[in-house]
Order: structure tokens, then C-alpha cells, then sequence
């Protein structure tokens, strides 16, 4: 949990990686290296003893299931209704999206972010691609990977990056909950994960 500072407020946040499918190893190291503590979150209990939480790139519809498994999907929809702090990558955008496109049959989210993501919208695993981007001001060098983009946001969601062909919205931001198309745990540039950790620090 959170470690107060001399003033009270957060130092150093405890920050989940929802374990259940992804690169949960590669966003620990990010956060710790962002100024964070990090842990692996699988169990409702888990979840509930943390300050924020990242869910991963993977593959969105196995998240999914896996995350109903583990009897995670409604305690991840509550502590997210609740105010959690939440950065989703990649198959993470498309697990706090409230609407997707190009889904399959069934195919359910945590929601929380009022925009429609497209599933896959940059194409196939050799499709995958790297571009410098300004994200939140400042550069940043993003890597997709059967990457979705977002095809629309509500009047709350803040775009904080895009990407070409066409400008295409890769990150977002509304209230607590922020996301990216792209992964930047395969970078080694913290930028992203200290914009979130400042997130779960200030809220």
C-alpha cells in the first residue's frame, strides 16, 4: 500500500500488473524503475491491496476468459467503478474500452473509458511496426504490436497521443483510467509509467 511522505502524500505507490496473460515481468520493472513498487495481481485480494493497477498487452479475448476464470472480472469492474487508477496497453486499452469494434461474438470488457477501440485495427503480428510519437508534450518511442486503435471518444476522454496512417488516437486519458494502443514496457523509456505513476500519486 501507499507509503506516506513528510507531507502525507504518496512516495511510492504500490502499483498491481495484472497477471493473468502478457508482459506482466517487463511493466514491474517499468514501474519500479518509474518510481513505483510492483506486484503481480491474480486473486481479489490482490487487487484490493493495491493503489493502481496496469493491465498488460496479450491477446484481449484470452484476458477475458482467463480474467472470468479467475473470478477477476467483476472485482476488476467494481474497483475501477470505485476510482481505482488504471493503465491499460495495448490489450489493456482494449480491456477498459466500454465498446469495441471487430470483437468476437461475446467478447465482454472491464469498460470504464467512454471510447470505441478497434481490435487489431494496425493488422497482423507482421504488421507490427515502431514510430516516435509526442505523447502528453514530450517524445516517446512507441512499438504496436496487433495493435488497436481508438475510433472514437466521449466528451471526458483526453487524447494524449497519435499515430499515423491518418492520425489514428493511441492514447488516452479520462479521470483515473489511461491507455495505449502501444507497449511501452518493450522501450526501456519510462516516460508512459512515470505519467502513470504521477496519475495514482495524485489521485
Amino acid at each position: 500500500m501507499r507509503t506516506p511522505d513528510h507531507d502525507g502524500r504518496t512516495s511510492v505507490p504500490t502499483i498491481g500488473v495484472l497477471a493473468l496473460q502478457g508482459d506482466v515481468r517487463e511493466h514491474v520493472a517499468m514501474l519500479e524503475a518509474a518510481g513505483a513498487g510492483a506486484t503481480p495481481v491474480r486473486r481479489p485480494a490482490e487487487l484490493e491491496a493495491v493503489d493502481g493497477l496496469v493491465i498488460p498487452g496479450g491477446e484481449s479475448t484470452t484476458m477475458w476468459k482467463l480474467a472470468e476464470i479467475f473470478e477477476m472480472l467483476e472485482p476488476l469492474r467494481m474497483r475501477i467503478k470505485d476510482g481505482l487508477p488504471a493503465y491499460g496497453s495495448c490489450a489493456g486499452m482494449i480491456m477498459l474500452a466500454d465498446r469495441i469494434e471487430d470483437g468476437v461474438d461475446g467478447q465482454q470488457t472491464i469498460g470504464g473509458l467512454d471510447m470505441v477501440v478497434r481490435r487489431n485495427a494496425f493488422g497482423r503480428q507482421v504488421d507490427s511496426f515502431e514510430a516516435d510519437l509526442t505523447f502528453d508534450g514530450g517524445p516517446v518511442h512507441a512499438v504496436f504490436i496487433r495493435a488497436p486503435w481508438v475510433e472514437s471518444v466521449g466528451s471526458e476522454v483526453e487524447v494524449l497521443a497519435t499515430a499515423p496512417p491518418g492520425d489514428r488516437i493511441v492514447a488516452v486519458r479520462q479521470g483515473p483510467l489511461l491507455a495505449t494502443s502501444f507497449h511501452p514496457e518493450l522501450t526501456g523509456d519510462t516516460r508512459v509509467h512515470e505519467y502513470f505513476v504521477n496519475m495514482v500519486r495524485e489521485l
